[in-house]
Protein backbone atom coordinates (compact mmCIF):
# COMPACT_ATOMS: atom_id res chain seq x y z
CA UNK A 1 0.00 0.00 0.00
CA UNK A 2 1.45 3.64 -1.05
CA UNK A 3 1.38 6.03 1.38
CA UNK A 4 0.76 9.76 1.07
CA UNK A 5 3.17 12.46 2.36
CA UNK A 6 1.06 15.87 2.24
CA UNK A 7 3.61 18.97 2.84
CA UNK A 8 2.32 22.29 4.38
CA UNK A 9 2.82 25.02 1.53
CA UNK A 10 5.69 26.47 3.76
CA UNK A 11 7.74 23.52 3.62
CA UNK A 12 7.30 22.92 -0.13
CA UNK A 13 8.19 26.86 -0.63
CA UNK A 14 11.10 25.86 1.25
CA UNK A 15 12.13 22.71 -0.76
CA UNK A 16 11.74 24.85 -4.20
CA UNK A 17 13.97 27.61 -3.46
CA UNK A 18 16.26 25.38 -2.05
CA UNK A 19 16.65 23.24 -5.30
CA UNK A 20 16.12 26.55 -7.15
CA UNK A 21 19.45 27.95 -5.43
CA UNK A 22 21.38 24.19 -6.13
CA UNK A 23 20.10 24.40 -9.88
CA UNK A 24 21.31 28.18 -10.23
CA UNK A 25 24.58 27.08 -8.39
CA UNK A 26 25.35 24.34 -10.64
CA UNK A 27 24.24 25.93 -13.51
CA UNK A 28 26.02 29.40 -13.20
CA UNK A 29 29.58 27.86 -12.51
CA UNK A 30 31.69 28.91 -15.25
CA UNK A 31 34.15 26.49 -13.51
CA UNK A 32 36.07 25.14 -16.71
CA UNK A 33 38.65 22.94 -17.91
CA UNK A 34 41.20 24.37 -19.86
CA UNK A 35 42.95 22.29 -22.52
CA UNK A 36 46.42 21.94 -23.56
CA UNK A 37 46.02 23.80 -26.45
CA UNK A 38 44.33 26.55 -24.92
CA UNK A 39 47.76 27.15 -22.29
CA UNK A 40 49.65 26.91 -25.80
CA UNK A 41 47.91 29.33 -27.10
CA UNK A 42 48.53 31.92 -24.51
CA UNK A 43 51.25 33.97 -25.56
CA UNK A 44 48.48 35.39 -28.12
CA UNK A 45 46.51 35.97 -25.23
CA UNK A 46 47.65 38.73 -22.80
CA UNK A 47 44.46 39.35 -20.94
CA UNK A 48 44.47 35.88 -19.95
CA UNK A 49 46.83 34.94 -16.54
CA UNK A 50 48.54 31.92 -16.17
CA UNK A 51 49.56 31.17 -12.97
CA UNK A 52 51.45 28.50 -10.94
CA UNK A 53 50.58 27.22 -7.81
CA UNK A 54 53.23 25.10 -7.26
CA UNK A 55 56.51 25.35 -4.72
CA UNK A 56 59.68 27.26 -6.40
CA UNK A 57 61.51 23.96 -5.37
CA UNK A 58 59.34 22.00 -8.36
CA UNK A 59 59.25 25.13 -10.48
CA UNK A 60 63.30 25.19 -10.24
CA UNK A 61 63.46 21.74 -10.77
CA UNK A 62 61.01 21.34 -14.33
CA UNK A 63 60.68 24.86 -15.00
CA UNK A 64 57.80 26.64 -15.96
CA UNK A 65 54.89 26.99 -18.88
CA UNK A 66 55.97 30.43 -20.60
CA UNK A 67 53.82 33.27 -19.54
CA UNK A 68 53.01 31.88 -16.01
CA UNK A 69 53.94 33.45 -12.68
CA UNK A 70 54.38 31.35 -9.53
CA UNK A 71 52.59 31.77 -6.89
CA UNK A 72 52.26 28.90 -4.49
CA UNK A 73 49.28 27.00 -3.46
CA UNK A 74 50.01 28.59 0.33
CA UNK A 75 50.35 31.70 -0.40
CA UNK A 76 48.05 32.31 -2.97
CA UNK A 77 45.05 33.76 -0.94
CA UNK A 78 47.19 36.40 0.55
CA UNK A 79 48.44 37.26 -2.98
CA UNK A 80 45.20 37.72 -4.64
CA UNK A 81 43.89 39.86 -1.69
CA UNK A 82 47.22 42.22 -1.95
CA UNK A 83 46.05 45.81 -3.90
CA UNK A 84 47.00 45.92 -7.38
CA UNK A 85 50.26 48.02 -7.24
CA UNK A 86 51.78 45.89 -4.53
CA UNK A 87 50.82 42.69 -6.47
CA UNK A 88 52.71 44.04 -9.64
CA UNK A 89 55.47 44.54 -7.42
CA UNK A 90 55.64 41.29 -6.10
CA UNK A 91 54.92 39.36 -9.16
CA UNK A 92 56.20 41.51 -11.72
CA UNK A 93 52.80 40.93 -13.56
CA UNK A 94 49.20 43.14 -13.44
CA UNK A 95 47.01 42.08 -10.70
CA UNK A 96 43.78 39.77 -12.70
CA UNK A 97 40.75 41.35 -12.31
CA UNK A 98 37.74 39.02 -10.65
CA UNK A 99 35.97 38.83 -14.49
CA UNK A 100 39.42 38.26 -16.22
CA UNK A 101 40.33 34.81 -17.23
CA UNK A 102 43.14 33.02 -14.85
CA UNK A 103 44.11 29.80 -15.55
CA UNK A 104 45.85 27.39 -12.45
CA UNK A 105 48.03 24.60 -12.94
CA UNK A 106 50.96 22.71 -10.77
CA UNK A 107 51.82 19.28 -11.14
CA UNK A 108 49.14 16.81 -11.71
CA UNK A 109 45.81 19.57 -11.44
CA UNK A 110 45.13 18.68 -7.38
CA UNK A 111 46.02 21.55 -6.14
CA UNK A 112 45.19 23.82 -9.53
CA UNK A 113 41.89 22.70 -8.83
CA UNK A 114 41.79 24.12 -5.31
CA UNK A 115 43.27 27.27 -6.57
CA UNK A 116 40.64 27.89 -8.86
CA UNK A 117 38.37 27.09 -6.22
CA UNK A 118 40.10 29.53 -3.70
CA UNK A 119 40.05 32.01 -6.25
CA UNK A 120 36.44 31.16 -6.97
CA UNK A 121 35.74 31.39 -3.64
CA UNK A 122 37.51 34.94 -3.62
CA UNK A 123 34.57 36.45 -6.32
CA UNK A 124 37.06 35.39 -9.54
CA UNK A 125 34.18 34.28 -11.57
CA UNK A 126 36.24 32.71 -14.58
CA UNK A 127 38.99 30.96 -12.76
CA UNK A 128 39.73 27.76 -14.66
CA UNK A 129 41.99 25.05 -13.95
CA UNK A 130 45.00 23.02 -16.40
CA UNK A 131 44.06 19.88 -15.77
CA UNK A 132 46.75 18.25 -17.42
CA UNK A 133 49.02 20.79 -15.54
CA UNK A 134 52.92 20.87 -15.94
CA UNK A 135 53.03 16.47 -16.39
CA UNK A 136 50.61 16.99 -19.38
CA UNK A 137 53.07 19.70 -20.98
CA UNK A 138 55.58 18.76 -20.52
CA UNK A 139 55.31 15.04 -22.30
CA UNK A 140 53.39 17.21 -25.08
CA UNK A 141 56.71 19.65 -25.18
CA UNK A 142 58.85 16.52 -24.91
CA UNK A 143 60.63 17.65 -21.56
Amino acid sequence: MMKRCLLEPETLKTFAVSRQNITKLFSSNKMSIATYEEVLDLPNHPEKVLIDVRGADELAATGQIPTSINIPLPTLEQALNLPADEFKAKFGHAKPTPDQEVIFHCKLGGRAQKATDLATSLGYTNARNYKGSWTEWAAKQGL
